[in-house]
């Protein structure tokens, strides 16, 4: 994640970077290959990509391994998921300390900016502007989400009962920090259409909309005890201790293990959601409010 100032909850709920690498999910390869198509980057040798609010690498990872051989900038604020992503020593992949209102790579450097898992916490003015400014004129943003069922928008419908209770308890410990599900994320692009007689932002929009958006809706199945860790590797959930977590705990193997709960004959349980996308491009000439 990378933003002007680490808010506490983040630094707090992602200090555990290990545990976060390894319980998190990677993405679909065919949501990452479709997502770089539309940024205009699939099979585009040695393309140069910022990997912002980079966390551990799960996307630099999947950039790392691909045939066109792409020079990626991981952009990560946060010390420790920063030295977990360094520690990975992925090839073509430059780790550097660096937020979202101030990207250590030179104006118009940068054939695409990717978002993994991160828009949310860094959703502003200040940071749209500066992806413009590293961007090549007319390159693209891109934003992508795993989105699991008891951790979507309040208006998304669960598939289980399980997961409806494991959403509900997600919800009950809501910190108010911006997250996903919160569905704040699209406003700093909204804003560009959006004018009264103190603003003329509507003028120049820096960033093309409607955005393109698509999900894909996925189903892995796993045990409770690595869907727990999964649950708990959420930053709301990984700064809770003592009884309030053991009481959390309980309350989570609680729904899994309910006599409806489906489970297939290792006592795997279906745990689903979705992989949501976004993606748009800069609009070549737009000037900046700081005049860049």
């Amino acid at each position: 994640m990378a933003s002007s100032k680490i808010s506490g909850s983040a630094i707090k709920g992602f200090a555990n970077a290990s545990s976060y690498d390894t319980h998190r999910p990677s993405y679909p390869s065919e949501a990452v290959d479709d997502l770089l198509a539309k940024l205009q980057v699939r099979g585009i040798k040695n393309a140069r990509i910022v990997d912002l609010g980079a966390g551990t690498g799960k996307f630099s990872q999947l950039l790392a391994a691909r045939d066109e051989h792409f020079d990626v900038v991981a952009v990560e604020p946060h010390e420790e998921m920063r030295k977990e992503c360094a520690a990975k020593k992925l090839d073509g992949v430059k780790v550097v300390d660096g937020v979202a209102n101030k990207v250590p790579v030179e104006t118009q450097s940068v054939d695409a900016v990717v978002v993994a898992q991160a828009w949310h916490w860094f959703a502003t003015d200040e940071a749209l502007e500066e992806i413009y400014r590293v961007l090549i004129p007319g390159g693209n943003l891109g934003m992508i989400w795993n989105v699991e069922d008891y951790n979507a928008p309040k208006s998304w419908q669960p598939r289980t009962t399980w997961e409806a209770t494991m959403k509900d308890i997600m919800w009950s410990y809501d910190d108010q920090h911006p997250r996903f599900r919160h569905e704040q994320w699209r406003q700093v692009f909204d804003k560009q259409l959006s004018s009264n007689p103190f603003t003329i932002q509507a003028a120049d929009p820096l960033f093309s909309l409607p955005l393109g958006e698509k999900s894909v809706e996925f189903v892995y199945w796993l045990h409770p005890e690595a869907i727990w860790d999964r649950f708990r590797s959420l930053s709301q959930i990984a700064v809770l201790e003592g009884g309030e977590l053991s009481s959390v705990k309980d309350k989570v193997f609680a729904a899994m293990n309910a006599p409806s709960v489906e489970k297939n004959d290792n006592g795997d349980l279906p745990l689903h959601g979705r992989v949501f996308y976004a993606w748009t491009s800069a609009i070549p000439g737009a000037p900046l409010k700081n005049g860049g």
